[in-house]
């Protein structure tokens, strides 16, 4: 498995618009997810054996702050004509199996992939209630096949010290997972191809 780092999108950039479908078949879009303390947009997928990792992760941070005004939604931008088990109806399964309480949307185009600069799965942007990006990064420091247990850490501490009233450190780790499945030409230009 290739591991592909996040681009660490400069800190302070609004977050993109989109309108993508969700896995139960409603049109959403920003304005749909975002929260009224701030909005945690991950790129995931169903395959990616770094995502498969941190899943139960996922589903209990977005139970654990949706409560305290943090929205969450999940985006899979993969190539689904070469990689099936990320489609839209296996997505629907991913959902269920892993008790998202989150939005799980499709991005066909790989349009929204390209406007937040997503590089992998997981990749992870947590922007304040201005929709301005306060972190991105990893999750923690657990990875397949290393000992670290997964707690999410890293994206926890971010949304404690933004739900705090602080700012969250400036010292962030890029995520780290497969890289995001490009359509064939659609590579985005941020990777210099």
């Amino acid at each position: 498995m290739v591991r592909t780092p996040s681009t660490m999108v400069p800190l302070g950039t609004q977050a993109p618009d989109f309108t993508l479908p969700n896995v139960d078949g409603r049109m959403m879009g920003l304005a749909d997810v975002v929260g009224p303390k701030g909005t945690v947009v991950m790129f995931i997928c169903n395959h990616c054996p770094f995502v498969q990792h941190v899943s139960d992760q996922l589903a209990t941070i977005a139970r654990d702050y949706l409560s305290r005004g943090i929205g969450f939604v999940a985006i899979s931008s993969n190539d689904v004509a070469n990689h099936p088990s990320d489609s839209p109806e296996q997505m629907v399964h991913e959902a269920e199996n892993q008790g998202y309480v989150f939005p799980y949307l499709y991005d066909e185009s790989q349009e929204v992939a390209k406007a937040y600069h997503a590089a992998c799965t997981p990749d992870f942007f947590f922007f304040n209630d201005l929709r301005q990006l306060v972190y991105r990064g990893q999750l923690d420091s657990s990875r397949p096949g290393n000992t670290i247990p997964v707690t999410g850490q890293d994206l926890r501490a971010a949304l404690d010290a933004v739900l705090d009233g602080k700012a969250a450190a400036a010292q962030q780790q890029p995520s780290i997972g497969c890289n995001i499945k490009w359509k064939a030409g659609n590579e985005p230009d941020y990777f210099g191809v």
